[in-house]
């Protein structure tokens, strides 16, 4: 289908441009102005190049269902409007072809949709791949991680109800075969913070509040729930519920998670109880007594200590006083030093902290365990990480957050501009440099460690000369900041913190608690507090080994966020983005909240325009000379199977078979660089198209072969539907079953009304009778998913009125027909029995419509197809309006002739029809003998059978063809009849005795035809010239497939000598008078 007929067919109107690359004004202006009018009209998606962005809609659209998967899988990029589907469509299928693994990197700010992206990149991987139970298992646990990870991960925030507090990166591993059938989770930066203080308007995470909605009453007696106000590491924000959200479902849904991913019942409980024991621990205070801190109420120390497994004594020691290493004169010693108040309220929320990350931590564990694999083959990536954020008030947390922002956009512009660039020049291709801000200077800004020092390394020198929290130790990072960064372009600093100048704009920090928060300690008395625990669960949580000696600097939070970012930028750039193919970006936008000009404030410093202008100015495609003739030697036999010559005039042979233009492409070095997607496009069509003719060949020598193993047995199971229950039609017994009479592959107007890949089992043009008997012509479809009746209409309204146009008239269901009536004699009536009411219909190819409509019932309803048969009839038929429904009679009488005759009466139709063959007379094997006794009786003395025609004379056919006639004929072909054909009698034209005659036709016994072809008796003379009569002109070129069949080319005009009601007509062309199908041409 053509891109106009799918846009249609979706209801999708086309607004602004789908590739901005094709923009006519490369300005902000024009870019914004075209995101906004497609996002006016709830178009989200948007390229440049392989690069997709897409604007957050801020609710459900329509456009995310099986449909739009079956659309877009196995179809060009360019084929279908723009999609998060066909861009993992892309990938999916690149990975496959080139065995290449492959990478997605989803960025943009918060609330911009990135988790929601993925997901669908998840889903729709799960969907288009195969496999079995085992295959099935993994997707199972890939789509359930995303709930369980969302609970614990995931918090509203100011910008976004369902914002990610940590980054992960999902690798799902497949086989050879393509089935998904592994995957590995790399978890990035857990917000900890956010598990003991949040800002206003804000809420902790997911789990919390779903626990406290979904718990069942005898998990709340045993956890101590509570409502959510009670909590003091709730009750911060004031904000308890989201709109939109149901914790309560939501936490059965964490659940159900954690069982399909294996997490066994008694690990779930506990889980749960360091959910609550957390909760419970939050509500611990303390007093300062003499400048020492004390529990304010110890009878709260008794729950938390109960669900974490812990002796409440020793926690309230833990609480208020610490063990510390004290050397002296080479000798070491330790001594217990008491907390003040605000000392102790921080070691409650480091453990706290530690608890949750630890837990955090075993989840994601727990899912790469459930669906690790020994080996890598092939992966998809999919990286999500929490968007840039700029609030009223930016602490540490964003401090971190903005910075691996910083190095994600640092990753993109290596992949989409600098490396490209560099690539043109590495490969000598002319071009011409485009500028572009690169943020590698902000990035040194916050982690240089040397000359000068950055951020960080400011920032731990602090926090190594701490010795107890305060503002003070704030107060001297600023100093130091400033002496050390002061003079930077981007960087500033004022009186209660200093500003950034990000490629996402300018960012003030507070400074007022990042040396606390960067300190991130963990003491060792709290480790060993929580390796006492009771239960094995808690205590593996916390492995160290506390007795070796510890050395260096304790490690910070900045300082886990560099080597994580390190890992993120390094590892993931090369492993993941060098092998791995990651030129598929996927930037996220936020438009709904925000005006026009912070959504022109995003395209700025997310880089599209100089993105737009690195693409335009580039080529979209660029290979290996090795690959790039792996990929497309089919295309010419002198590449295939392979090129023998440098690889380099391989290359320029290829483009020049397919008549490419110089200005099209260009060679480097190593690779050849096509500039327009369309020139691509070129080339895989026309590949694909020498595949699909080879993959034809093979399928019709395979079917053919099918053809031949299951030919008797078809044949009879198709001739017993009818057999001993009704007569014959003189043309019905001997032919092949095509299934396709209209031509469905060419015909998108009827395609419409199925599924994208629907297989055709039968279809043809049949009459329908109304409730008057009155006549009209519809196209019946059977499929696996039902029968579809298809009519036409005149258009009422709008710019089409006037035309005419196909409509669905009816879709009956497998589960809704009742049964089907036929009558015993040999006409070609049948009524559908459904549960509303019943059609009527008259089709030629009753026998094979039935037969597989029998097997598509059975297989669906797993029960047989009910088939009477009577000269008495009776339908129901559709209620219209006030006259009601009834039911209408058809009564079948012996008449003259094979034409049935039909004379409505009221409610009753009368149909007479001569007699047909017996209702015995489609035995097979009776007919095989009749056949080869006929063949032996008819031999020529010279070993050439005598086959005369008599045109006018009708008779019989069999079920289904001879083997060798099996392969299709083109798609508006009509059956393959045997006997639709000139009959072929004796020369005294008499019926033998049995009145088998009528069966001798060359389907059998071909062996005998072709040995005698060398032996012909001398030519008979010339006929003289005929009469003009009757042609018709070739719409199709047809191969004659037998020795009384005529061949021809398209727009041959040759002479009809007859027509068959069974759709083969005898022609005569070039002195050769044969059989052809009706519907290969028309008449003039």
């Amino acid at each position: 289908w053509g891109k106009k007929e799918i846009l249609k067919i979706q209801n999708v109107k086309q607004s602004g441009v789908d590739d901005m690359v094709l923009l006519s004004k490369i300005t902000e202006d024009a870019i914004v102005e075209n995101l906004k009018k497609r996002y006016m009209d709830d178009y989200i998606f948007t390229y440049i190049g392989p690069v997709l962005i897409s604007v957050n809609p801020f609710k459900q659209m329509p456009y995310f269902t099986d449909r739009e998967i079956e659309l877009y899988q196995g179809a060009a990029q360019y084929e279908n409007p723009p999609h998060v589907y066909a861009l993992t469509d892309n990938m999916y299928r690149n990975m496959m072809i080139d065995g290449e693994n492959q990478c997605v990197i989803i960025s943009g700010e918060s609330g911009a949709g990135k988790t929601v992206a993925a997901k669908y990149i998840m889903g729709y991987i799960s969907k288009v791949s195969g496999g079995g139970s085992k295959v099935q298992h993994v997707k199972d646990i890939i789509l359930q991680s995303n709930p369980l990870l969302e609970a614990f991960g995931n918090a509203k925030t100011v910008r976004n109800n369902n914002s990610s507090r940590f980054g992960k990166y999902f690798e799902i591993q497949f086989s050879r075969g393509g089935e998904p059938d592994g995957g590995k989770i790399s978890n990035f930066l857990l917000e900890k913070s956010r598990v003991v203080s949040q800002n206003e308007s804000e809420r902790n995470f997911h789990i919390y509040y779903q626990l406290i909605e979904g718990a069942n009453t005898q998990q709340k007696e045993g956890l101590g729930i509570m409502t959510p106000d009670y909590y003091y590491y709730l009750n911060q924000s004031g904000t308890y519920k989201v709109d939109g959200t149901n914790d309560s479902k939501d936490f059965q849904e964490t659940m159900e998670a954690m069982q399909v991913i294996g997490i066994p019942g008694d690990i779930q409980t506990q889980v749960l109880q360091i959910i609550a024991g957390i909760l419970h621990l939050g509500n611990i205070s303390f007093i300062e007594a003499g400048n020492y801190g004390q529990v304010e109420s110890t009878d709260l120390l008794a729950f938390p200590a109960y669900l974490l497994g812990i002796d409440p004594n020793r926690l309230q020691d833990k609480l208020t006083s610490r063990k510390m290493d004290s050397k002296w004169g080479g000798k070491s010693e330790s001594i217990n030093v008491t907390l003040n108040q605000e000392q102790a309220t921080y070691t409650r929320d480091a453990l706290a902290k530690a608890l949750y990350a630890r837990l955090f931590d075993y989840l994601v564990e727990a899912i790469n365990k459930a669906i690790q694999k020994p080996y890598e083959e092939f992966s998809i990536g999919v990286l999500d990480i929490y968007g840039f954020e700029i609030f009223q008030k930016n602490g540490f947390e964003q401090f971190c957050i903005n910075f691996v922002n910083e190095k994600l956009q640092q990753i993109f512009i290596e992949l989409t501009l600098k490396a490209e660039q560099e690539e043109y020049v590495q490969e000598g291709i002319k071009w011409t440099p485009i500028e572009y801000f690169n943020n590698k200077i902000v990035c040194d800004l916050i982690e240089n460690k040397l000359n000068p020092p950055g951020i960080m390394s400011v920032l731990d020198d602090v926090c190594a000369t701490m010795h107890a929290k305060g503002e003070g130790a704030d107060g001297t990072l600023l100093q130091k900041l400033q002496a050390a960064v002061g003079t930077h372009e981007h960087f500033n600093s004022w009186n209660s913190g200093f500003v950034i100048h990000h490629y996402a704009g300018k960012v003030s920090y507070d400074i007022n608690g990042f040396c606390e928060r960067n300190r991130d300690v963990l003491f060792p008395d709290l480790i060993e507090l929580m390796q006492s625990s009771e239960f094995d669960f808690i205590r593996s949580l916390f492995p160290e080994n506390l007795n070796t000696e510890k050395k260096g600097r304790p490690t910070t939070a900045s300082s886990k966020i560099k080597v994580r970012a390190f890992i993120l930028y390094n590892a993931e750039e090369r492993k993941m983005l060098q092998d791995a193919t990651a030129h598929y970006s996927h930037r996220c936008s936020n438009r709904d909240k925000t005006g026009r000009r912070a959504g022109q404030h995003q395209v700025e410093y997310l880089g599209l325009r100089e993105n737009i202008r690195v693409r335009r100015a580039g080529f979209a495609y660029r290979r290996l000379f090795n690959k790039f003739l792996m990929r497309y030697a089919i295309l010419t036999a002198e590449t295939w199977p392979s090129w023998r010559g440098p690889e380099q005039q391989g290359v320029l042979h290829l483009l020049r078979s397919v008549n490419m233009d110089n200005d099209q492409y260009q060679m480097g070095r190593t690779k050849v660089f096509v500039k327009n997607p369309e020139s691509l496009f070129l080339l895989e069509e026309m590949r694909e198209r020498k595949f699909d003719t080879f993959a034809r060949i093979i399928q019709k020598s395979w079917r053919r072969y099918i053809a031949r193993k299951k030919y008797e047995q078809m044949r009879e199971e198709a001739s017993d539907i009818l057999y001993n229950s009704k007569e014959r039609r003189k043309n019905s017994i001997n032919r092949n079953f095509v299934g396709d009479y209209l031509g469905l592959e060419q015909r998108p107007e009827l395609r419409q009304f199925l599924a994208k890949r629907e297989r055709v089992d039968f279809a043809d043009s049949v009459n329908k009778f109304d409730r008057r008997f009155k006549s009209i012509k519809r196209d019946l479809i059977l499929t696996p998913k039902g029968i579809y009746l298809i009519g036409r209409e005149k258009v009422k309204k709008g710019p089409e009125k006037g035309l005419i146009k196909e409509v669905l008239k009816r879709k009956l269901e497998f589960s809704s027909i009742g049964g089907v009536s036929l009558s015993t004699r040999q006409d070609d009536f049948f009524i559908l029995h459904e549960a509303q009411y019943d059609s009527l219909l008259e089709s030629n190819f009753k026998t094979e419509f039935l037969s597989l409509l029998s097997k598509r019932y059975e297989e669906v309803t797993k029960r047989k197809l009910t088939i009477s048969f009577t000269d008495r009839l009776e339908f129901r038929v559709k209620k219209e309006g006030w006259g009601g429904g009834g039911s209408r009679v058809v009564v079948f009488q012996r008449g003259q002739g094979d034409l049935a005759q039909l004379k409505p009466g009221g409610k009753t139709l009368s149909i007479t029809i001569g007699d047909g063959l017996p209702k015995s007379s489609s035995r097979f094997k009776e007919i095989v003998t009749t056949l080869k006794c006929r063949r032996a009786r008819q031999t020529h003395q010279n070993g050439a059978a005598k086959f005369s025609r008599a045109p006018n004379q009708q008779q019989s056919e069999i079920t289904y063809s001879a083997p060798h006639k099996h392969g299709r004929p083109p798609s508006t072909a009509l059956p393959k009849l045997g006997s639709q054909k000139a009959p072929r009698p004796p020369t005294n034209n008499q019926y033998n005795q049995g009145n088998m005659d009528f069966l001798n036709v060359p389907d059998q016994g071909m062996k005998q035809r072709k040995r005698s072809i060398s032996h012909r008796p001398p030519p008979a003379p010339k006929p003289q010239p005929r009469p003009q009569g009757p042609r018709c002109r070739a719409l199709y070129q047809y191969v004659g497939q037998d020795t009384d069949e005529i061949s021809f080319d398209v727009n041959d005009v040759f002479d009809l000598v007859k027509e068959d009601p069974s759709g083969w007509w005898t022609g005569r062309i070039h002195g050769r008078e044969g059989l052809f199908p009706g519907n290969y041409v028309e008449k003039i």
